[in-house]
């Protein structure tokens, strides 16, 4: 049985409560990779790109407030 299989395994075994508080986590764990990527892919100017479609956008009178 391979890591995650007997995660798995563990998993269905917890009670209803258990299970959503691991998901609560899981999702929190998520948001917080994703935030850290967000940071660093920003600080090293991977979406320098989005700023400069906004910047055309704009002088070009195509840019929409959201």
């Amino acid at each position: 049985m391979t890591q995650i299989e007997a995660i798995q395994a563990e998993i269905e075994s917890l009670s209803s409560e258990d299970f959503a508080r691991l998901r609560t986590w899981i999702a929190e764990r998520d948001w917080q990779n994703w935030d850290r990527q967000i940071e660093e892919d920003s600080a090293a100017g991977k979406l320098d790109f989005l700023r400069e479609e906004a910047e055309a956008a704009k002088q070009q009178g195509t840019l929409r407030e959201l």
